[in-house]
């Protein structure tokens, strides 16, 4: 199932350009950039970062932009992925990072200060009341969990798709997609109350918390 990503994380990771298009059932595409991810900073970052004191688990590490730069402030941090390749690359970068699915069993279970979704990770599992249930049962009482969502206008959806690079092809897997709009009613179902909604360099943010 991660064929695709692991291809483009290794190519995007020794420099080369590596576009990976998430093509839904209805054949809608979505265009990412992995070559982005694998820089040491993007327009946003910050916004995230200011915010993170640790420890933090940053979930869906990728190639470990995120969680190497907290490393590299000395925030405790560790960066899961299920992408052998992005856990490499983390590692490479001086960032800690396990070969884990986010709900599987994770070390620090209800002590984490912070839990990241950046990176769109809000739709891993298809299911975002689902994975902020989760990442709730992560956290400190007092914790905190960062997402990045689609910008004010964005229809939130969640289904099937396919990851495309080149000629390869995924299995398909479950995804969705969760706007500003949209996060309250949405945290509320996880039982999380929306702390703050902000932007910065393009990109659209929000803390949750315990109510």
């Amino acid at each position: 199932m991660t064929a695709p990503f692991d291809t483009v994380l290794r190519a995007a990771g020794a420099g080369a350009t590596a576009p990976l298009t998430v093509v839904d059932a209805r054949g809608r595409r979505r265009r990412l950039d992995p070559a982005e991810w694998c820089r040491t900073r993007i327009p946003g970052d910050e916004a995230l970062l200011r915010d993170a004191d640790g420890p933090v688990l940053d979930v869906g590490c990728g190639p470990g932009r995120l969680t190497a730069a907290l490393a590299g402030r000395g925030c405790p941090v560790l960066g899961v992925d299920v992408s052998r390749a992005a856990v490499r690359l983390t590692r490479q970068r001086g960032g800690p990072a396990l070969l884990r699915d986010v709900f599987d069993r994770l070390p620090l279970e209800g002590r984490w200060r912070r839990v990241v979704l950046a990176d769109g990770n809000i739709g891993i599992g298809g299911d975002p009341v689902r994975l902020l249930r989760r990442c709730a049962r992560l956290l400190l009482p007092a914790g905190v969990v960062l997402v990045e969502l689609d910008p004010p206008g964005s229809v939130a959806w969640s289904g099937e798709v396919r990851l495309h690079t080149g000629d390869i092809r995924s299995q398909p897997l479950r995804w969705a997609y969760v706007g500003t709009d949209d996060i309250a009613a949405v945290a509320a179902a996880a039982r999380l109350h929306t702390r703050s909604i902000w932007t910065e360099g393009g990109r659209w943010f929000a803390s949750l918390t315990h109510p």
